[in-house]
């Protein structure tokens, strides 16, 4: 069942554009295929789509074009210059709010950084919640992700 779902969200995003998780469950329900939210969450992530632009100002569901491109530091900047809008914490807890529809390529990035202070990620559409081992290292974890995505308040 999943093979086979994943096979045809790689059949989706090839050939039409994908902007929203929505966008592809609706894309998979026109192929008489069920899914949640939360299924096509998890497809995204296992499969490591990623959000590329696409022109206007809108992204759209692609695979990554290699696998350096996937962990480099450079991206990691580039996608949360563009897609971060804030950055909060409270105790052991960053939470990341992202343009709509972005979280889980800023999660996808963020979990790629393989950062050891990092425990875990949780993404949503626009919300990404990161627990960090040790609350006193948080301060710094949050500044290092606000450097990143410059010009947040």
């Amino acid at each position: 069942m999943k093979a086979h779902r994943q096979s045809k969200i790689r059949q989706i995003i090839e050939n039409q554009v994908i902007e929203t998780q929505e966008d592809l469950a609706a894309a998979l329900r026109a192929r008489d295929i069920e899914v949640t939210q939360a299924t096509v969450s998890r497809d995204i992530k296992d499969m490591q789509l990623v959000k590329i632009p696409y022109g206007n100002g809108k992204y759209r569901y692609a695979y990554p074009v290699d696998s350096q491109t996937l962990h480099s530091e450079d991206r990691m900047q580039r996608i949360f210059k563009e897609m971060v809008k804030k950055i909060d914490y409270s105790e052991n807890i960053i939470v990341i709010k992202t343009m709509p529809g972005t979280a889980n390529s800023v999660c996808i990035a963020l979990d790629n950084a393989r950062w050891p202070e990092i425990i875990g990620t949780v993404a949503g559409d626009d919300t990404i919640l990161a627990v960090v081992k040790q609350t006193s290292l948080v301060e710094g974890i949050v500044l290092k992700l606000e450097s990143m995505s410059m010009g947040l308040k």
